[in-house]
């Protein structure tokens, strides 16, 4: 038996935006048996940022309450890419290159769903079948149901027919995630696809696409489509992206400060729904927090949004950190422990850097001294191979700084 609570709670979330058969979708999920629902992702990128996340954070909550979720790498779609929204076609990419997109956002995913235990989530690659599919039997078997006019009049098609530049290769997309609905429901079972916004002209194909099917073949098998709101800035922007830079999941690709900071410039009018996707808070205290304090309530969600994504510690880090520099004006600066043991010989600037987490990685670590950015003790570090050792210290620590605002005191016990 599933939560039959869970419609309820998309609703009062916000996180339901369209459905093809609201009333449908209702009677499954208040039924209190599991269905089995999936979101495609095209690998067009080797890691995800906070943007790209919010179908998960839908789709954990229907794995807590007991469905069965898929995850849908499209191997095979990302060979055309997602014209919707688009005015120009995108970037094409190797097979090899899509390949270790898979396997890179495969290690992302796991921040958000669990795929272990007895209801563990599995992730599939529609270029498993689409390789299996010759060109004439797909068009002859499913492109026949599909009419063109239609096709041209879906808002996805719009910035690509204004530029004047969209083509015969870029129409074979919807057909092709259409089919991957009618291949899940054969293979798996899946009567339920969830996606952003974005995405609603390609759900309803594959709805449409079972419905036809089902005319020719005399099958009665209803298919339901659903997506979220897409998490827009009040201009108008997907979120994602900051001054800073993309907010990434990735943890080697953003250091918590970096991170948590990200989150913190998240618009007013867009902390609600933020809260609602990513943590677990209940709407009224949600809604009593931002009413209360908005500046407190960025806060809060910052600290809880990088505890979810990042683990605890580093949120706390990341807070300590914010709260020296805006509160503190730079004193009493947060402080990294390492023992004597671990310390003695003395310590490469650019490993300091990076299990301080000030830095992401040891190239962006090289890339801030080679800037000029980075500082030990208050004087400017010249040289990546540098050793911080005992004589730098002074009672027993020793002050690093990326930039004008990212500092942390290392104290060697």
């Amino acid at each position: 038996m599933t939560d039959k609570n869970l419609y309820k709670v998309l609703k009062e979330r916000g996180l339901l935006y369209q459905c093809t058969d609201e009333k449908a979708l209702q009677e499954r999920l208040e039924s209190g048996e599991p269905l089995v629902l999936y979101e495609g992702t095209d690998p067009t990128a080797d890691s995800l940022h906070i943007g790209h996340c919010v179908p998960y954070c839908i789709l954990r909550r229907f794995q807590k309450a007991g469905h069965k979720v898929i995850l849908l790498m499209g191997g095979a779609t990302a060979s055309i890419g997602d014209p919707s929204g688009k005015s120009e076609m995108r970037k094409m990419l190797t097979k090899e290159q899509i390949d270790q997109n898979i396997e890179n956002i495969k290690k992302t995913l796991k921040v958000f769903l669990d795929f272990e235990g007895e209801n563990p989530a599995i992730i599939v690659n529609n270029k498993d079948w689409f390789d299996k599919l010759t060109y004439i039997d797909f068009m002859r078997d499913f492109g026949v149901h599909f009419n063109v006019n239609k096709m041209l009049s879906s808002e996805i098609y719009d910035n690509r027919l204004e530029s004047g530049g969209l083509t015969f290769f870029e129409m074979g997309y919807m057909p092709m995630q259409a089919y991957d609905f009618i291949h899940l429901n054969r293979e798996y079972g899946c009567t339920l696809e969830y996606g952003g916004g974005d995405q609603w002209a390609n759900i309803v194909a594959g709805v449409e696409l079972q419905r036809k099917l089902n005319f020719v073949n005399g099958t009665n098998i209803s298919l339901i489509g659903a997506t979220n709101p897409l998490l827009l800035t009040p201009e108008g922007k997907k979120m994602g992206k900051t001054e800073r830079g993309a907010i990434w999941i990735d943890k080697d690709k953003i250091s918590a400060y970096d991170f948590y900071q990200g989150v913190y410039q998240t618009p007013d009018a867009c902390v609600k729904m933020m809260f609602a996707l990513f943590t677990d808070l209940p709407m009224d205290e949600i809604n009593r927090i931002i009413a209360e304090d908005i500046v407190k309530a960025k806060k809060r969600l910052s600290f809880e949004i990088t505890k979810f994504v990042r683990g605890e510690e580093d949120a706390t880090l990341a807070e300590k950190m914010s709260e020296n520099l805006f509160t503190h004006g730079g004193d009493d600066a947060p402080e990294f422990v390492i023992s004597k043991d671990e310390f003695a010989g003395g310590r490469n600037i650019c490993d300091l850097l990076v299990i301080t987490k000030l830095c992401s990685s040891k190239s962006e670590a090289r890339r801030m001294i080679e800037g000029g950015g980075v500082t030990a003790g208050g004087n400017k570090v010249t040289n990546f191979a540098q050793v911080i050792s005992e004589a730098d210290l002074e009672n027993s620590s020793i002050l690093l700084k990326k930039g004008k605002k990212n500092f942390i005191k290392v104290v060697v016990k």
